[in-house]
């Protein structure tokens, strides 16, 4: 029996295979990270939503939202309306454009405070806007963009290199040469009037700015606090790659998402998860919901709601677990509304389409164990930055590579596997080395 999220709203005339997904070429391979995605057949365009649908999922949605989501054992074919919905205050409603990109997320998600980076990164993840101009017009606002941010690297060069923790140093000062070359290898491109390879060139570069700015983080942060410092933790960051078999599409047979970790703002939870796939706990697990909203999976065979730890025989759960803005540890047990905390801003937000984190039971905030799910996100119909999910649901990581392709994924597809390929040494606490 699968976990029940909260008690969101849901829609009758809502069909899983009607809410409408952007496909993309499935060229999606790397050959560093050996992140693929494998297709055969012709790729056909998905039936969009009528208009008449489109227009009521909206509204329904704009209501609805601030409800949370819909409950796991709710059939996703079968949705209700709910009567007279109550509207609680919402956890985090914040102003102006937000952050939807997962690795500008888990950029701004690092325990640092460096502005001169920050003032690097931001006009180059402004590329992203600038590509949104028609035709080759787009490449004199990226030239503007790369110059801005050339011009902050050598102005705050200083304040960057005394930002690096000691035993980082060389390897932060190799990546502002890397950082520095990748730059005007962009420009060089915008010479050539080459847009199509300037989203590539902007990809490489602000994994360099990521770099720098990990350099910056000087060990753990914080003190878990007594209760839970036993338990598996993720000291750090880790990266997992995710093989899925596709059935019963002649699209897709299978593919691998790269999902980051996050343990400096959700060390328990992503401490748990990184232990289980060291169990392999996944392996041969099916998805077990895809409803449009969501994709699950985590319930295990019989009739454990979770992962029955062999030393004890009994359940393991983790806390709630909420890293917010501007405080050094998280909040553990409570939501944001229970905290009182209405207009607080989480460090992992529910912004990105592949967002993840940890399901539990509806009235239980404690009650996280081996479920989980991804959040599908059409930002026309579920905006970020105005959703309850925020403070109510612990994320602990995002897909950031091949995240479109969760949309595919439908009850049934198996998880062939589950591996951590970086960031194992910072599991502190890892039960799996012990027993099972």
């Amino acid at each position: 029996m699968a976990a029940s999220f909260a008690s969101v709203p849901t829609f009758s005339f809502v069909n899983s295979s009607s809410f409408p997904r952007k496909r993309f070429d499935f060229s999606c391979s790397k050959k560093t990270l050996q992140v693929r995605c494998s297709s055969s057949g012709n790729n056909k365009q998905r039936g969009a939503f009528s208009s008449l649908k489109e227009c009521a999922l909206s509204l329904a949605l704009s209501v609805g939202l601030i409800a949370a989501v819909p409950s796991i054992s709710s059939p996703p074919d079968a949705y209700a309306v709910a009567a007279n919905p109550a509207i609680p205050d919402v956890s985090v409603l914040i102003s102006g454009p937000p952050i939807k990109d997962p690795g500008a997320l888990l950029r701004y998600a690092l325990p640092i405070d460096n502005k001169a980076i920050r003032e690097v990164q931001k006009p180059l993840e402004d590329i992203t806007d600038s590509l949104k101009i028609a035709g080759v017009k787009a490449l004199d606002s990226v030239e503007r963009n790369v110059r801005q941010a050339s011009r902050s690297l050598q102005q705050g060069k200083t304040m960057i290199v005394a930002g690096f923790a000691e035993s980082k140093k060389d390897h932060g000062n190799e990546m502002i040469e890397k950082l520095e070359a990748g730059m005007q290898d962009m420009l060089k491109i915008v010479e050539d009037r080459k847009r199509d390879a300037v989203a590539p060139k902007q990809k490489e570069i602000l994994k360099y700015v990521g770099g720098i700015e990990e350099d910056m983080v000087d060990g753990f942060p914080y003190e878990v606090p007594e209760e839970y410092r036993n338990m598996p933790l993720l000291k750090g960051r880790a990266s997992v790659d995710m093989k899925v078999k596709i059935k019963d599409n002649p699209n897709l047979e299978e593919c691998v998402f790269r999902v980051v970790l996050d343990g400096y703002n959700a060390p328990v939870t992503a401490g748990n998860f990184v232990d289980l796939v060291e169990r392999h706990f996944y392996d041969g697990m099916e998805i077990q919901r895809s409803d449009g909203f969501v994709v699950q999976t985590g319930d295990p065979e019989g009739p454990a709601e979770g992962f029955i730890d062999p030393s004890t025989e009994k359940t393991r759960t983790v806390p709630l677990e909420i890293m917010v803005t501007g405080k050094k540890t998280p909040f553990y047990g409570s939501t944001l509304e229970e905290l009182g905390l209405y207009k607080a801003q989480v460090m992992l937000p529910f912004n990105a389409f592949g967002t993840m984190a940890m399901a539990r039971e509806e009235f239980e905030n404690d009650s996280g164990s081996s479920q989980v799910f991804w959040l599908l996100k059409e930002s026309e119909l579920t905006p970020s930055n105005s959703n309850i999910l925020d403070g109510r649901y612990a994320v602990f990581g995002y897909v950031t590579a091949n995240e479109d392709f969760l949309a595919d994924l439908k009850v049934g597809d198996v998880i062939e596997s589950i591996q951590v390929v970086s960031g194992l040494e910072n599991l502190a606490n890892p039960s799996y080395k012990i027993s099972g």
